[in-house]
């Protein structure tokens, strides 16, 4: 679904000088099938779906974080050298949150192949899933594939139905050459039982206390490491793992959550990977926010991964 013109809306510096210009400027709106032959390029989809928060018993509202997310982007000086598109959204109707996931892994898979550089708004964490097939689909079955997860959870919960607490114990069990960091663990965010389970499936994971020890030396020499074992990774943000007074309007606040700027520094780090697909940002509830505090900082954190996966070519 295409999105609306006017999310894409802010001041104007100046009309000519591409050194002036912002994100609005600069975006171009189109449909995914009639994106040309180009080389690298930005491109943002939404996936408007609170159905795996709602499975999942959390306080609903994600769906519409893509287009909030849109609009503070718009206003953000462009620092980047590479194009930007915007693609538009992929709706979860109704309950059907496995066909919206599998459609939003077609349309990831289909960037991709055109040299895209994916940057996916949720929605729910359940955003994952849909983004993790499209990565799948794109590279192969035989390829092995990281997903780094800045998150206070697991999400590895045995429900009998998929959710968005459900999707990386889904994904282990199911892909042989997938593999897990998550960055933030809470001890009292997870049950024992979510801790048992990550160490069954070999997840590797740094809790949040921790993430800042060393001057980060030692989560970096972990994220390095974990990068080096796969032949690409992707990047997701549940903003639920930021500090509930930075970020109030997500499913499950953290009130002992990280601070933006370790966040910051985790995506700098990150973002720079040469083996870096994707990313997505998930669980902004624009109906729970305080002032639009979470979504302004949510465009934020989305425009510094993407100077740093810019910062790739040079």
């Amino acid at each position: 679904m295409r999105v609306k013109e006017e999310l894409w809306s802010g001041r104007v510096d100046s009309h000519d000088d591409p050194a002036s210009f912002r994100f609005h400027q600069v975006v171009e709106l189109t449909k995914l099938d009639e994106i040309a032959n180009r080389e690298s390029f930005f491109a943002f989809i939404g996936f408007e779906s609170d159905e795996g928060v709602r499975r999942n018993k959390g306080r609903q509202g994600a769906s519409k974080a893509p287009n909030h997310i849109r609009e503070y982007l718009a206003k953000l000086p462009y620092h980047l050298n590479t194009s930007l598109i915007d693609v538009g959204n992929v709706a979860c109707q109704g309950n059907a949150l496995e066909e919206a996931q599998s459609a939003l892994g077609d349309q990831v898979a289909k960037l991709l192949d055109k040299q895209g550089i994916p940057i996916i708004l949720g929605g729910g964490h359940e955003t994952l899933y849909g983004h993790y097939l499209g990565a799948r689909q794109h590279m192969g079955p035989n390829q092995s594939l990281g997903i780094i997860n800045i998150d206070a959870h697991f999400d590895m919960r045995d429900d009998p139905v998929p959710s968005s607490g459900t999707m990386f114990r889904q994904i282990l069990e199911e892909d042989k050459e997938a593999g897990y960091l998550c960055l933030g663990i809470q001890r009292f965010g997870n049950t024992k039982a979510l801790f048992d389970t990550a160490e069954r499936l070999g997840c590797e994971y740094v809790f949040e206390e921790d993430l800042a020890q060393n001057n980060f030396e030692t989560t970096f020499q972990i994220i390095d490491e974990f990068s080096q074992r796969y032949d690409s990774i992707i990047l997701t943000l549940c903003t639920d793992s930021i500090i509930a007074s930075s970020a109030p309007g997500v499913s499950a606040p953290s009130p002992t959550g990280i601070e933006p700027k370790t966040v910051k520094k985790l995506l700098h780090n990150i973002s720079k990977k040469k083996n870096l697909l994707s990313f997505d940002i998930s669980e902004v509830n624009p109906t729970l926010d305080e002032n639009e505090k979470t979504v302004r900082l949510a465009s934020y954190l989305v425009a510094e991964v993407m100077a740093g996966m810019d910062s790739r070519k040079i």
